[in-house]
This record gives C-alpha cells, structure tokens and sequence, in this order.
C-alpha cells in the first residue's frame, strides 16, 4: 500500500506533545508499515526507522509503547493502521474481482464477434407479405446449340431494349414453350423478336393463327360468292319472297 490518508488533526492531537526525533520514529514507523502492509518487531522496527544511536533507538521503543500494541507473536500492532490495511485490501480484492469480470465479458464479445464473422450474413431482406420478391439475378447465359449466333444476339439485344433479364429459367420457359408449337427453340425466338414483345406464350401464336385462318377462309367464301354474282353462274340461286 503506497497511499494512505494522513489526518493532521488526529496526529496533532495524539502526537503534539512528541519530540522532534520521537515525530522522526514514529512518521517513519506508520510509513514502513503502510508501505510494507505488515508490522515490526521491536529490532525490525529499529531497522525500519535506521535507528543507530541510543537516542534514537529510545524514540523509537517510546513511540512502539505509547502507539502500539504488542501482540502474542511479538510485533506491535496499531488498531487504526490494522483497520485501513484491511479496508484496503477488501477494496483491492473487489476491484481485482469487477476487473476480471469485465474482463471475461470483453473475451465473450470478442469470441462472439469472430464467430459472427466466420457466419454467412443474415437476410436483411426478409420475403414477407409486405416486401417485394427477390428478382432473380441475371447471368450470362451461354448461347445454346440449337439457336444461331444472329438470332441469339437479335434476342439478347430485345432482352436488353426491354430491361428485362436473361437466364436459365427464362430460356428454360421458352424451350417449353416452342415444345407446346411443336417448333424448335431458334423459330420461337425468330417469333419472338418479330413480335417485339418482352414475353411470349405459345397460346397467343395459336390463337393469332386461328384468327388468320378464320380470314382466310371468309376471305375465299365472299371471294366466290363475288365471281359468281359477276359471271351469273347457275350454282347462283336467288330466293325470291
């Protein structure tokens, strides 16, 4: 213990009527046993001050009879100095013990931060009712076998005119449907970029074929039924009210 708190006061009072070797001894006594945290026997106590002549060897039993007690191991003990002494190291042994454990708390954290780190990132993003589905990222999709280079470019860059992505699975859904038509991958996708749309099924190919059908076959009935008006065929029968 290399700090203690010294009342002028008390000392004044309890001591004021000391000598000056006799303040010497006994200032040197309560520093050796605060800094030691231990108490002297009488030639300890002799060697502690450096006591070396007979005056100031006698100062110093002065000082250990009037403010010391000694006890049955034969060092002379200071009730005050005992009591600060064990305060101190009561206090001492609390701090060490806050100390270890904010210690051992910091350890944690520092254990759970490197774990976190070697973790793979949480969804930040959570898919719920009231958030937006992920979009599939786009890949580079390499040109297939069965489609030509000029109409894969032609397809790509229709794609890109329309900010719309390129992947597996949407030309994985184009395969599909070019199978429903019966046609191979490249005649949907020629299909697909005379259209100019962003998608395209194989039911509004089908359907734009009925209807060209449907013209076609009103188209060569009004066609007959004109020449037969012209050239007064007899197949032309008029009803007559």
């Amino acid at each position: 213990m290399h700090y203690y708190k010294r009342n002028l006061g008390d000392y004044a009072k309890k001591a004021g009527r000391l000598t000056m070797l006799q303040h010497g001894a006994y200032t040197l006594l309560i520093d050796s046993c605060y800094d030691r945290e231990v108490f002297p026997t009488l030639e300890q106590a002799i060697e502690w001050t450096w006591a070396s002549t007979e005056a100031e060897i006698e100062a110093v039993k002065f000082v250990l009879s009037r403010f010391f007690v000694l006890d049955k191991e034969g060092c002379y003990v200071q009730d005050r100095i005992l009591e600060e002494l064990l305060n101190y190291h009561k206090n001492a042994d609390t701090n060490k013990r806050i100390a270890d454990e904010r210690e051992a708390k910091r350890r944690e954290k520092r254990t759970n931060r490197t774990q976190i780190a070697d973790e793979a990132p949480p969804n930040q993003e959570p898919i719920t009712i009231n958030h937006k589905p992920i979009k599939e990222k786009a890949t580079v999709v390499a040109c297939p076998p069965d489609v030509s280079p000029q109409v894969w470019q032609d397809w790509l860059q229709l794609r890109k005119s329309k900010k719309a992505s390129v992947t597996e699975t949407v030309v994985k859904g184009a395969r599909a449907e070019a199978a429903k038509l019966n046609w191979t991958l490249d005649q949907f996708l020629i299909e697909w970029c005379t259209r100019g749309s962003q998608g395209l099924k194989a039911e509004w190919i089908t359907e734009k074929q009925q209807l060209t059908k449907t013209g076609q076959m009103n188209q060569t009935v009004m066609s007959g039924l004109t020449r037969g008006l012209l050239g007064g065929g007899n197949n032309v029968k008029f009803i007559e009210s």
